[in-house]
C-alpha cells in the first residue's frame, strides 16, 4: 500500500508539475493587432520601394528625398509634364521618367503614379482590402478594371502572401488623406 500511496503521489506531482510547465510554454500566436499589421505595412512599403514613384520629391544641393509632407500621394496634380520627343520611346527605344519620378512615358504612353493615401476621392479611401489584394494579383485597377501601367511593378507582388498585402494596405489606409487627383493615363501616339 505504501508502494502505491507513494506511486500516487509521484504522479500527481508529475502531472502537477506538467500542468504548470503548460502555463509557461508559448501559446499559438493570434492574428496580428492592426498596430502590427500597419507596421508590417510600413516596413514592406518601405523595402519595396514604393515611395520612388508614389511620393513626390525635394531637391535640395542636387538631390532628392521623398516629400514626408506628400507621402504616397501620387503624381502632384498641378505638376506640368515637359513636352518630349515621342520618336524617343518605343520598343528597343527610351523610357523616361518626370524629375518627381511619379510620370513615366514609354511605348505604353504617360503613366502617373496612383494616390495611395486614402482620401475617398482622389486615393484609395473607398476600396476594399480585397480590391487591394485583387489589383496586386491580377495587375488591374481594383482587380477588375484597367490594367496597372509600367513601371508599377504590380507583378512582383502577384505572388504575395494575402496577410502582406493586407498589411500593406492597412499601412496605407493609416496615412493621412491627401486630396491629389492624378491625372489619367494618356495612350501612346498613333505611329
Amino acid at each position: 500500500m505504501k508502494c502505491l500511496n507513494s506511486f500516487l503521489v509521484s504522479t500527481m506531482a508529475l502531472l502537477g508539475l506538467v500542468v504548470l510547465m503548460g502555463g509557461c510554454l508559448p501559446s499559438e500566436p493570434g492574428p496580428p493587432t492592426q498596430e502590427e499589421m500597419v507596421e508590417r505595412g510600413r516596413y514592406l512599403v518601405t523595402i519595396g520601394g514604393c515611395n520612388d514613384c508614389h511620393t513626390p520629391k525635394v531637391f535640395s544641393g542636387g538631390s532628392a528625398a521623398p516629400d514626408e509632407s506628400r507621402l504616397l500621394s501620387g503624381h502632384p496634380q498641378d505638376l506640368e509634364l515637359p513636352e518630349y520627343d515621342a520618336a524617343m520611346v518605343g520598343p528597343g527605344k527610351w523610357v523616361l521618367m518626370n524629375e518627381h519620378m511619379t510620370a513615366s512615358v514609354g511605348p505604353w504612353g504617360v503613366s502617373f503614379a496612383a494616390n495611395l493615401t486614402p482620401d475617398v476621392d482622389t486615393g484609395s479611401g473607398d476600396w476594399t482590402a480585397q480590391e487591394f489584394i485583387d489589383a496586386m494579383h491580377t495587375g488591374t485597377h481594383r482587380g477588375i478594371g484597367r490594367p496597372i501601367l509600367p513601371p508599377m511593378p504590380w507583378f512582383n507582388l502577384a505572388t504575395a502572401p494575402e496577410e502582406d498585402l493586407r498589411a500593406i494596405f492597412a499601412f496605407l489606409q493609416s496615412l493621412p488623406p491627401i486630396s491629389n487627383q492624378v491625372p489619367d493615363a494618356i495612350e501612346p501616339p498613333v505611329m
